[in-house]
């Protein structure tokens, strides 16, 4: 096991891993931005180190992290989401320095990095994928194929970049012309999000319901499960609230899970990853991707399993075999985890950077905080708007329900505008409530942003806290 880890990101996902590195006896190293350098992750780690002045630009810098892992002693290093984490030079350049890459190896991670090429695998190995097209050509010959490919299957079409992730270079075409525009489009975000301006083809899904599962793979041939998220309420592309297990019959949840399986073997996976599918109204599933780092969301698959994945994670790249067996894994209950970010639902979600000026959350039986914000803490605009992971646990769905609708009525965040109000009219509508949501949740119930901001007594205090703290007088004092 390593005596010493480097978390290369920030916010809450940085101290998620250094909780786990701690629980397992391993000295933490945070990296941070002068531009970060009131972040929390650097209070929780066992040291920090300056990468640079920022922003975002230092996070980025594979030599600098490198470096600061060299300097301080450090093992392995754990990329966390985002930022490096999916990027297989980063994978290679620690390996070659000698120092263990908590994720997969770099094949990996360019082979499910290409849509293309992962489609391809998939199908090799048998597993449903949906019509889709190669890298398309470019200028006119790719605008040919693409007419072709659509004249063939029909509209909607998806133009997606081959090379995309987290909702960016993604266009659905709903006819000829919105396809030909939507070529350009799509080339050009992904050229500025990716360096990489290849984009393909698939065939669009009506409304699907968008279901993955968990994978864990060891060094020692075995891969296994832990059961599925349904992802469905997303907004863009980008997922919003996340739940464990999708509402499916046992019959059809075995099969998905079965198949994320497979497809894990025959990428030949390592390390933790998710397997993400799309459901259609028959209940078909095709393959969509393979996400190759922890993602935002395995907090709830934490909650009904039991299991620490950033633990499993860290055994893993230290050569361990995992610590269950599939038989060993076991489900109970309900989990629903929001994003609570510092975002105007109101304003098209508009980032709302500013000052916390008060924070009261809540807490009590089964309820599960990852969170990177304080009380006087200054949200910079430079990075992601993630303010805390609400995660709550039921032992059903109307429980589970129940408890987040008690949460967010205990929640307070004071200074900046967040989503809780939002997730407040979500938590109440008769379709949350039903399960009755897939992919176009979000754009189909636009009268949930039609909220007046009540301010409950919890929420009064904050203002009235922060009145005292900004003009430092009593107002219970005698005139």
């Amino acid at each position: 096991m390593f005596k010493k880890l480097l978390v290369a990101n920030r916010g809450e996902i940085a101290i998620r891993i250094i909780r786990s590195a701690q629980e397992l006896g391993i000295k933490t190293v945070a990296i941070y931005e002068e531009t970060d350098k009131a972040a929390m992750h650097i209070m929780r780690a066992d040291e920090a180190v300056c990468i640079g002045s920022g922003p975002r630009k230092d996070y980025l810098s594979i030599e600098r992290i490198i470096q600061a892992a060299k300097t301080t002693g450090a093992e392995a290093i754990h990329p966390g989401y985002g930022f490096l984490a999916e990027n297989p030079n980063f994978s290679k350049q620690c390996t070659e320095a000698g120092l263990a890459f908590i994720g997969p190896p770099p094949q990996v991670i360019i082979d499910m990095g290409s849509k293309v090429i992962a489609r391809k695998i998939m199908q090799d190995a048998g597993i449903p994928v949906i019509p889709g097209t190669p890298v398309l050509d470019l200028g006119e010959a790719g605008e040919k194929q693409a007419v072709r490919f659509a004249e063939e299957h029909g509209f909607p079409i998806m133009v997606k970049a081959v090379a995309g992730g987290g909702g960016r270079g993604i266009r659905l075409s709903k006819d000829k012309d919105e396809l030909l525009k939507n070529l350009k489009v799509a080339r050009s975000e992904a050229k500025m999000a990716f360096g990489n301006d290849e984009i393909y083809l698939e065939k669009s899904l009506i409304n699907p319901r968008h279901v993955e599962v968990q994978i864990l793979a060891d060094d020692h041939g075995t891969v296994i499960h832990l059961g599925t998220r349904n992802c469905s309420i997303q907004r863009r592309h980008q997922k919003m609230i996340e739940i464990a297990p999708a509402d499916l019959p046992r019959p059809l949840l075995d099969r998905i899970c079965e198949t994320a399986v497979r497809a894990g073997e025959a990428c030949y996976y390592l390390n933790a990853g998710t397997v993400e599918f799309l459901l259609d109204e028959e209940d078909r599933f095709y393959f969509l991707e393979v996400n190759t780092r922890i993602q935002v969301e395995h907090s709830v698959t934490e909650v009904v399993t039991g299991v620490d994945i950033v633990r499993e994670q860290i055994r893993i790249a230290s050569g361990e075999p995992l610590s269950l067996a599939q038989e060993d894994v076991t489900f109970r209950g309900v989990a629903i985890e929001l994003r609570i970010n510092a975002e105007d639902p109101k304003s098209n979600f508009m980032a709302s950077p500013g000052v916390v000026q008060i924070y009261m959350s809540p807490g009590g039986h089964g309820i599960r905080l990852d969170g990177a914000v304080y009380q006087g803490y200054e949200i910079p605009r430079y990075y992601d708007s993630m303010l805390v992971k609400l995660t709550v646990y039921g032992f059903t769905w109307s429980e589970a329900v129940d408890r987040l609708h008690r949460s967010l009525s205990g929640f307070a965040i004071a200074g900046v505008k967040t989503t809780i109000p939002y997730y407040k009219q979500i938590v109440k509508d008769p379709d949350f409530i039903s399960q009755n949501f897939d992919t176009s949740y979000i754009e189909t119930h636009p009268h949930l942003l039609d909220y007046q901001e009540e301010v409950p007594e919890m929420e009064k205090l904050a203002s009235l806290v922060a009145e005292i703290n900004a003009h430092g007088y009593n107002p219970y004092a005698e005139s």
